[in-house]
């Protein structure tokens, strides 16, 4: 049992400060497993041995459609027909007409093909923005945008996404955009200590090579200005031994 590995697809759990509010556990279930219920229960009840300091669940489970939930659910009907488990059916939720709901929007982002992601992302937006109130703060939509976008096209920017989405001003701001600008702040400083380091002190074996990579940012900085009174590659391991 201790070598048992999750597969729960999401646990979320409460920030630091809110230890009262429960823990979600997240199942995405794309494909027909008659054992669905065995493995999330299973998992999500070891999760809870294992963290005796959680004080409340929530489950959801989401199916594209009500074909693929398991048919033998006997078992787990108590569970099942509680409050503290919820499933649902994408292809009912979006066909339902009704008050517009970002948190449908946003699964029907997840679930599209990707060449209609962005009209569709630039619409739910759009949406966003006319509604008075929402349940779910705009800032936080708009992350959740961002990231699916991320997912969806892997290929492109941070830059590139908020540009597709006419939305370069309004996500400047967001964690996903910030987050972003950090990561290719890091990749160019990346490049130009590893083209000095060459510079100063030659060719790198593989290894310290790796090594100069996996440094976060302000190592690389702190490392570049170093490197200006390196004379040898004996330096650099030096200097490495110290301050990794």
């Amino acid at each position: 049992m201790k070598q048992t590995a999750f597969r729960i697809d999401g646990v979320f759990l409460p920030p630091p400060d809110a230890v009262d509010e429960p823990v979600f556990f997240v199942e995405v279930q794309f494909q027909k497993d008659e054992l669905l219920y065995h493995r999330l229960f299973g998992e999500l009840f070891m999760f809870l041995a294992q963290n005796p300091q959680i004080s409340g669940w929530q489950a959801v489970v989401i199916f594209p459609r009500r074909s693929l939930e398991p048919e033998e659910t006997k078992l787990y009907e108590p569970l099942l027909s509680s409050g503290q488990v919820q499933r649902f059916y994408l292809n009912e939720l979006l066909s339902t007409e009704g008050e517009f709901s970002p948190t449908i929007g946003l699964m029907e982002l997840i679930v599209q093909p990707s060449k209609q992601v962005p009209e569709l992302a630039r619409t739910l937006w759009t949406q966003v923005n006319q509604t008075p109130e929402t349940k779910i703060p705009k800032e936080t939509i708009l992350e959740l945008i961002e990231t699916t976008m991320v997912y969806k096209f892997p290929q492109l920017s941070r830059q590139e996404i908020a540009a597709m989405l006419g939305l370069a001003e309004s996500v400047k701001h967001t964690r996903v955009y910030q987050e972003g600008r950090e990561e290719g702040r890091w990749e160019g400083e990346q490049k130009l200590i590893i083209r000095l380091l060459s510079h100063r002190v030659g060719a790198m074996a593989t290894a310290l090579h790796s090594q100069v990579e996996a440094l976060p940012l302000e190592k690389l900085e702190a490392l570049g200005e170093a490197l200006l009174d390196f004379s040898e590659v004996g330096d650099l391991i030096r200097w490495l031994e110290t301050n990794t």
